[in-house]
């Protein structure tokens, strides 16, 4: 069944680290819980996030030290002194750390992974020293938590090589050092003698970053079942590519094209096009598909259990890699000499709905309530951006996956004079299986995106708005730094009419017949390029936006709310639950 089972709802995109705290970056706290309310309040039934795995390289969350592990630095640390694993003394704020403002994260996890360790040292000592029903209790919980998450094994132990030798690295000068050219050779090639050897030695270690896991599965847990009893469904997101630096790679070596030491022979990118000359060189290693294949896609399956234990749908980065990769020489320059090599197509779709079936029927059979029929669709979002072969929209469509609709794509004055009123980002051409967003994480805020468009693209973008060709003077004053007059007086305030324009594109993407209209937070308030946060192909200043606090106001979520009713995202009336207190 396509996603039409679904209801016609609305959301917002906003990642938990962009919140407000009091812990220099979003925590899954009180915050969250104020935005969830506030999501209610609006009507919202949707909240999209990014990967929620714990970042490495750039900070990026689509490049995360594994994709089964969540992100320590989200994890709430009021919450862990309400429960007694620490003291208010423990989570004070250092001076170089700030409650407002963008996100420093080197800082963030120099004061805060001490403090989390503190945190799980607590918790083996009261697992170990109490007796009492409450020790008990949370040593079985713990030893079911690490029962029902054996990936995390093998992130736990990756990490706690990793810092011993990333520690070596730094004091020898060294930077960029990876396990696969800086650890011994028996620990990178994971041999088992050497990790059995290397687990005795480090047990201890091992098993604090297993309990730092276990406060943010439990917070996190606690959060979805808030935010779902509200009526609010939450979108994650799965990168089709892992990082280079991650346990995925280290530990499962065969499943990808890596040479006899843990090298790529191959990496990720996409070919040049009209954007770029030399196409994007990303990097990542690529999958033994055919390993994949004999394993009956048995890893990827289990990343997919993962993901689903956190959220309620998932959006697929780089869906068209399923079809076919961009396969790049490893060591190259640029993403110029690649080739196409074949993904596992329909194969792969087939395994996944095959299995998350079978989870469907061996759930209803143990009794459980409130089971997903992934029977009636899998509950997966294409992105399906770039150039996109036929091939791969067959795929997409044959298994009724909702494809990505972009509002900032779809108004090019050189285009309509060529082709008219004809690109598919418009919203009068969408199918009802689709998702509208007016942006992406990749993109600038709509705000910051009409401040780029040309005198043509204005005159393309209110043409469509209202329906009647606007007044010279009205595209001269929006294309001008200057906005008045030879006498002085206002033909428009150009800022003003550009932050309605922005309301007025969240209209169009509410009123089309998409059956999801995602709005990234910023949107909702006009924010500039301040706010962006992500900037393809750039290093420094991704990933770090963070909210004002008081944003989040019963005049927005009437407004909201309103739009959601007259444009038919209200649905069935939402649950009535208490508010957080």
């Amino acid at each position: 069944m396509p996603i039409t089972h679904l209801d016609r709802s609305a959301g917002i995109l906003l990642h938990p680290t962009s919140l407000p705290s009091n812990e220099g970056i979003g925590t899954l706290g009180k915050s969250a819980y104020e935005f969830i309310d506030w999501l209610y309040a609006a009507h919202i039934r949707l909240w999209q996030v990014l990967p929620l795995g714990p970042t490495g390289y750039g900070d990026s969350p689509y490049a995360a030290f594994s994709s089964f592990a969540g992100n320590p630095l989200l994890i709430d640390l009021e919450t862990l002194v309400t429960q007694g694993f620490l003291t208010a003394d423990d989570t004070s704020l250092p001076d170089y750390l700030s409650t407002e403002g963008n996100i420093d994260f080197g800082s963030v996890v120099y004061w805060k992974m001490p403090v989390l360790k503190r945190a799980a040292s607590n918790l083996l000592s009261k697992i170990r020293e109490d007796s009492s029903s409450s020790g008990t209790a949370l040593k079985d919980a713990f030893e079911t938590f690490k029962k029902n998450h054996k990936r995390l094994d093998e992130y736990a132990l990756f990490m706690s090589i990793k810092e011993v030798y990333d520690t070596k690295a730094a004091q020898e000068g060294l930077f960029g050092k990876l396990w696969n050219n800086y650890w011994t050779q028996d620990l990178a090639r994971h041999d088992s003698t050497a990790i059995k050897r290397w687990v005795q030695e480090h047990r201890y270690e091992i098993e604090v970053y297993k309990v730092i896991q276990y406060f943010f599965f439990e917070q996190w847990k606690q959060l979805r079942q808030y935010a779902n009893g509200k009526g609010i469904s939450i979108i994650g997101d799965i990168p089709i590519f892992v990082a280079p630096d991650s346990s995925d790679v280290w530990a499962n070596q065969k499943l990808f094209q890596l040479n006899e030491n843990g090298v790529p022979t191959v990496v990720a990118g996409v070919p040049p096009d009209y954007f770029s000359a030399t196409g994007q060189l990303w990097g990542n290693p690529l999958y033994n598909w055919d390993e994949m294949k004999a394993a009956k896609y048995r890893w990827w399956l289990d990343r997919i259990d993962a993901c689903l234990e956190l959220v309620d749908y998932i959006r697929i980065d780089h869906f068209r890699g399923f079809e076919a990769y961009w396969a790049i020489p490893f060591g190259a320059e640029n993403a110029v000499k690649g080739e196409w090599l074949p993904g596992p197509d329909h194969a792969f779709f087939e395994a996944v709905q095959r299995h998350l079936i079978k989870k469907t029927k061996d759930a209803q059979a143990a009794g459980e309530e409130n089971v997903c029929d992934y029977a009636k669709g899998l509950p997966i979002i294409a992105e399906d951006l770039g150039i996109i072969t036929p091939r791969v929209e067959r795929l997409r469509d044959d298994f009724h996956l909702p494809g990505m609709k972009i509002l900032q794509f779809a108004f090019s004055g050189a285009e309509v004079r060529e082709h008219g009123f004809s690109n598919t980002f418009l919203p009068h051409t969408y199918t009802q299986n689709s998702v509208v967003y007016t942006g992406t994480h990749d993109n600038t805020t709509l705000r910051a995106w009409l401040d780029t468009l040309t005198r043509d693209d204005f005159d393309v973008l209110l043409f469509y708005l209202y329906g009647e060709k606007p007044e010279p003077e009205l595209l001269d004053e929006l294309c001008s730094e200057k906005s008045q007059d030879s006498d002085g007086a206002y033909v428009i305030e150009p800022s003003s009419f550009k932050d309605d324009l922005c309301e007025e594109l969240i209209k169009q993407a509410f009123f089309s017949t998409a059956v999801f209209a995602v709005i990234p937070f910023q949107d909702l308030y006009a924010l500039g390029a301040e706010a962006r946060i992500n900037e393809p192909s750039t290093l420094g200043k991704n990933w770090i936006w963070r909210m004002e606090r008081g944003l989040c106001t019963q005049d927005s979520a009437e407004w909201l709310g309103n739009l959601v009713f007259a444009s038919g995202r209200y649905g069935a009336k939402q649950p009535q639950t208490q508010t957080l207190s």
